[in-house]
């Protein structure tokens, strides 16, 4: 961590002022904003599931930090981009902003929409990170990861999985693995979490490729780990192998944070930020992210802004190679 450069007090002061007198506007507005009615976070997954309950759990701290109640409103549906595409429509005044998941910068690029992820939006703080593996019911005939691939390669597109939904991270990984493996499976795209975990233990689906909402199913025994898509292996599930380990050069990437109307003021921006990024530090939000190994996300607006932008370029080779998208 850089040292951090110490000035007199008498110098400090005369800093402050000269920038409070150079963006007097930006200065007060960020002391004085508070919102003046209960400000509404759009989820783009379905209710009950993790991301939704990190959202009201974050809300409920926020709220007492901005006056006013957080409501968490469910919008679920087209991959999880509908929720963001909801401040379209909404003043930019901080009064309704939304949970922006990985998916938003990657439907546009094979999706024809009527909002651009860098233009329409305004990136206010990142949050955490989904933690994916394939998993399977405990009663499951494979026992590894080769065994599962095999049976897609004898037998292909006869064993079908279950995500949060199409050109997710999810479906992206495991057309990483058909591509690398030649295995051929048959995706099953969900609105959420609660869906696609209560299709694999009701046998709808043979098995999962997404986040850690599996990982309490895992723990009570209902649910078995074949790997894991993450670049090194987890301290609480040490026997459960990488992709990369089993010679497949993939790993998950799906980040998510918060975003507001395009054109929303500074001041307001600020104040979100730092009534959320206050909330991140709950005890409670902490326990649930460690519940469902997930890793805390901070990123400033500048920071998540940065992010966003490299990753929609970036992304964009992903798709075509996983015939999602033209180049």
């Amino acid at each position: 961590m850089p040292k951090r450069v110490l000035l007199r007090r008498r110098t400090f002061t005369t800093l402050a002022g000269a920038a409070a007198l150079a963006a007097p506007g930006l200065a007060r507005g960020q002391a004085k904003w508070k919102a003046e009615k209960p400000v509404t976070v759009y989820n783009p997954f379905a209710a009950g599931g993790v991301t939704d309950v990190h959202l009201r759990l974050l809300g409920e701290t926020a709220g007492k930090i901005l006056g006013q109640q957080v409501i968490v409103d469910v919008k679920p549906g087209a991959a999880g981009t509908l929720a963001p595409a909801m401040l379209l429509n909404a003043k930019p005044d901080g009064h309704a902003i939304a949970c922006m998941s990985i998916n938003s910068l990657r439907y546009p690029h094979y999706q024809q929409t009527n909002w651009h992820p860098l233009r329409d939006f305004t990136y206010i703080i990142g949050l955490s990170g989904y933690t994916l593996g394939i998993v399977v019911r405990a009663d499951a005939p494979w026992r590894s990861l080769e065994e599962l691939l095999e049976a897609g390669r004898k037998e292909p597109e006869k064993y079908n999985y279950g995500t949060s939904g199409v050109g997710g991270t999810g479906q992206l990984m495991m057309i990483e693995v058909d591509q690398a493996t030649g295995a051929k499976f048959t995706h099953v795209p969900y609105k959420g979490g609660a869906e696609w975990m209560q299709a694999l233990l009701s046998g709808q689906v043979h098995f999962l490729a997404d986040a850690s909402q599996w990982a309490p199913f895992v723990d009570n025994g209902q649910c078995r780990i074949l790997a894991m898509a993450t670049e090194q292996r987890i301290p609480r599930y040490k026997e459960a192998p990488t992709l990369i380990e089993r010679g497949i050069n993939v790993v998950g990437q799906s980040p998510y944070g918060l975003v507001g109307p395009k054109d929303l003021p500074p001041a307001t921006v600020e104040a979100i930020h730092l009534a959320f990024k206050e909330a991140m530090a709950d005890p409670r939000v902490k326990e649930l992210l460690d519940k469902y190994i997930q890793a805390e996300w901070y990123k400033s607006p500048a920071a998540y802004h940065a992010f966003a932008e490299k990753y929609y370029v970036d992304v964009k080779p992903l798709l075509v190679k996983a015939g999602l998208a033209q180049s």
